[in-house]
């Protein structure tokens, strides 16, 4: 080969390159559940997914139990890249958007039909854009299809058969303003704490009750110092798989599509499984003494049109949040 030639098929090659080509890269993606809880294992099958569909040039090592931090510290990683993917309730990303927090407004939500079509809304859409301007963040997919829970519950130290029992409870929420004044004006005293506190502080008495995805109950053992588990469906949940944008922007078309693909099939995949996993966690648990109860919602959904009102009357409600949530209820 001439000189020149060689000089052309390096050229050649670094034009490649940078137009987005292939290049094997690792990705660290962080979470805070435990490994061999279903989300644990969720992640890790994306993780395995991603590998497989864009044959190896996307590696995604994953570090589980906060490992690289709590949610403040992985939100900062992410947005300088040292971590690329975090999954977790996009509420998380109220950081910076504060109308996220709307995405989880407790007891408001027909059903998770309901909720998936509001979350395809322009308004969310808008949101979620704003995001990434202000904050370099992008949610990957569509988070609706990743199912979380796959309900929610509220793990007490004494049982809850009513909303009465809401009145004084020392309750256990994640940073959430929307969270922590509905479940204010529901009665309880709310106390915010990290996920990896909740166990001691359930032992200790600082708080007495909080509010989890059903299948996480018995992996994080919350069910040892709080035996009475209460269904109430506080609000659907999905798994927003965010993503730092540029990272995510700088691989090219046929990438990204690849690994929405592993997104989607382990979403649809583990659908069936999370729901197993949830009726199996609550039998080994009732074998342990742990009670199960469902709660009637109606009071709970009453008192919280009452706020929402309020919101709406005060405007503190993001502008077309309740017209986009009427919009998107089932036509009758």
């Amino acid at each position: 080969m001439t000189r020149k030639s060689t000089l052309l098929a390096l050229v050649a090659g670094a034009a490649l390159l940078a137009g987005g080509t292939a290049q094997a890269e690792t990705w660290r993606m962080a979470h805070k559940m435990p490994a061999d809880s279903i989300e644990g294992r969720i992640f890790q099958a994306v993780a395995d997914r991603i590998a497989d569909k864009t044959g190896g040039e996307i590696t995604v090592e994953v570090y589980p139990n906060e490992q690289l931090g709590k949610d403040d510290a992985i939100l900062e990683q992410l947005q300088l890249g040292t971590v690329h993917m975090y999954p977790e309730g996009s509420s998380y990303l109220q950081k910076w958007v504060p109308e996220m927090k709307f995405v989880s407004a407790p007891f408001l939500f027909e059903d998770r039909q309901h909720w998936a079509r509001f979350m395809a809304t322009d308004l969310v859409e808008g949101w979620h854009q704003a995001i990434e301007d202000e904050a370099g963040i992008t949610v990957i997919g569509d988070s609706t299809k990743m199912v979380r829970g796959p309900y929610r519950v509220m793990v007490s130290a004494k049982p809850i058969e009513s909303l009465d029992d809401i009145s004084g409870l020392k309750l256990r929420l994640h940073p959430d303003e929307l969270a922590a004044a509905a479940w204010r004006h529901l009665g309880a005293e709310v106390r915010t704490l990290a996920w990896t506190e909740v166990y001691e502080s359930l032992g200790r008495g600082i708080v007495e009750a909080v509010n989890s995805p059903v299948a996480l109950v018995e992996p994080m053992r919350f069910y040892e110092v709080a035996p009475h588990i209460t269904r109430h469906d506080e609000y659907p949940q999905g798994l927003a798989f965010m993503a730092n944008a540029a990272a995510w922007n700088g691989l090219d078309e046929e990438t990204r599509g690849q690994i929405i693909e592993a997104y989607d099939e382990v979403a649809a995949e583990f659908a069936a499984e999370t729901d197993r996993v949830a009726e199996e966690s609550l039998a080994r648990m009732g074998e342990e003494g742990v009670t199960y109860s469902m709660i009637d919602t109606g009071p709970f959904v009453a008192r919280m049109a009452e706020l929402y009102r309020q919101m709406d009357a005060e405007g503190s409600l993001p502008e077309g949040f309740l017209q986009a949530v009427d919009a998107s209820r089932p036509a009758n």
